[in-house]
């Protein structure tokens, strides 16, 4: 007979802290092992020496002492570590963690900075300053002997600003979307025309196209009408990576106006990817260049062969071209473009460029948090989307020579090694109970080959979820 045991509900009081603590009973967290990692790499490498000098003389002397620059920087790292897009939601989360006060190196008994204080430094802080700390990283792969250089994709994507399309108003007059229906309603007649005058008016419209030309956000007027990569209509910036196709490093990042086109802004990011190779020590220099066809422009494929570098930019379709009115110049390059284009090389790099400069995107604005800025202004979009980068770099020099990966792949790989582990038990419970095998047990090998071949689908999809997403980083 079971004895039953009666249970009373319990109840949740009002505590008192205590007054006084001491020091050994204070909690105090084990700490992650990456970021145990990136703290033993960036301290090997004297980071918070370097950024200390470099950040010195944009601080007075004698004044209040301020958020260490190796503890702002660091911040800004966790934000793509853990997919934070906002400075409001990376202070929090070093609040709240442990293992991140641990990173950071403040004591349980210290306060965390606070957003606020993470704006003024960046405010204070020129925007060289964060490209000279993106070198700093780079340098780290450079070191490992990681960092090749000679073939490098550029590749572009859109960055959500923080403004409205309900807030743009006429560049001209100042008038609002409302007001500018407004004239011309009266322009048609109706002097006082109401809400449903007003959108029958806007849908009879022929010209309802906006442009940048004509309109401006108040509130962030770097930002521009542009086409989001879901198909939306918004206020947008332009993210410009160069990606060095042997090992995945973002040599160069560059965010631009959203309405500059790509063969525009391509030389300049190839320029700046050139510098930061030399800045971070190495001697290659780049001789080849792939870009998608969004990139092919006659000028540009004349000035980079002037200059040396071979590029790999397929065509967009349309009719026959003619060189009657072309320089011989853009001729030639033109040529020899397609030719390198159409070749065995051509199509392997332009695979990878599919593969590995897109990834970039997937892990900065994706799952790091950089699809969406919170910032009015280029230069402050500029400076969190470098740091972004300069911590994907980061993250790719752990994963590649300690085999560390971020925290958030290690929550999927542990996933994927549970389902791995029921495929392994399936198979050995498959070849230990044979369809003969006289005790009877014939139908546990038969489920068990079923069970495996079930639990190994389930893996391939996880697999190629997660790979859709860039938690993954496969295909070196």
């Amino acid at each position: 007979m079971k004895r039953l045991i009666f249970m009373a509900l319990g109840k949740r009081k009002p505590t008192q802290d205590e007054l006084f603590i001491p020091t050994a009973k204070l909690a105090t967290g084990p700490g992650h092992p990456f970021y145990s990692k990136v703290n033993e790499v960036l301290v090997e490498a004297g980071f918070d020496v370097f950024v200390e000098r470099l950040c010195a003389k944009y601080y007075k002397d004698g004044g209040r002492p301020g958020i260490p620059p190796g503890i702002y920087f660091r911040m800004l790292f966790i934000g793509y570590f853990e997919g934070l897009d906002s400075q409001r939601g990376i202070a929090w989360r070093c609040a709240d963690s442990l293992g991140l006060r641990s990173f950071l190196g403040i004591a349980i008994t210290e306060a965390t900075p606070v957003h606020a204080s993470m704006t003024i430094i960046r405010q204070r802080l020129p925007e060289s300053v964060f490209d000279k700390v993106f070198v700093f990283v780079l340098s780290l792969l450079e070191q490992k002997g990681l960092l090749r250089g000679k073939a490098v994709a550029i590749d572009a994507t859109t960055l959500e600003a923080n403004a409205a399309m309900k807030s743009i108003v006429r560049k001209d007059s100042g008038e609002d979307w409302k007001q500018y229906l407004q004239g011309l309603a009266k322009a048609e007649g109706i002097e006082n025309p109401t809400e449903t005058d007003l959108r029958r008016l806007d849908r009879a419209r022929k010209d309802k196209k906006v442009s940048n030309e004509q309109w401006e956000s108040p509130t962030d007027p770097d930002s521009r009408i542009a086409k989001m990569k879901d198909g939306r209509t918004h206020l947008a910036y332009k993210a410009e990576h160069a990606v060095d196709l042997v090992s995945e490093t973002i040599v160069a990042a560059t965010v631009t106006f959203a309405d500059k086109s790509d063969p525009r802004s391509a030389p300049v990011t190839l320029s700046l990817a050139e510098a930061n190779l030399v800045l971070a020590g190495s001697a290659t220099q780049i001789a080849e260049t792939v870009m998608d066809k969004g990139y092919h422009d006659n000028g540009l494929l004349a000035a980079l062969a002037e200059r040396g570098v071979r590029t790999y930019i397929p065509e967009r379709r349309q009719k026959i071209r003619r060189w009657t009115d072309k320089p011989a110049a853009q001729a030639a390059a033109f040529r020899a473009n397609r030719q390198r284009v159409r070749g065995d090389k051509g199509r392997r790099l332009n695979r990878w460029r599919s593969e590995r400069c897109e990834r970039t995107f997937a892990h900065v604005c994706e799952t790091g948090g950089g699809r969406r800025a919170w910032l009015h202004g280029q230069t402050n979009v500029s400076k969190t989307h470098t740091l972004k980068c300069a911590a994907y770099n980061l993250g790719l020099l752990l994963r590649k020579v300690w085999g560390y990966c971020k925290p958030r792949n290690a929550k999927a790989g542990a996933a994927g090694g549970f389902f791995a582990s029921l495929v392994l038990l399936a198979l050995v419970a498959t070849g230990v109970c044979r369809s003969d095998d006289p005790t009877g047990a014939w139908w546990l090998g038969e489920y068990g080959l079923l069970l495996a071949a079930a639990t190994a689908a389930i893996c391939i999809g996880y697999f190629i979820r997660f790979q859709k997403k860039g938690h993954f980083l496969t295909g070196r």
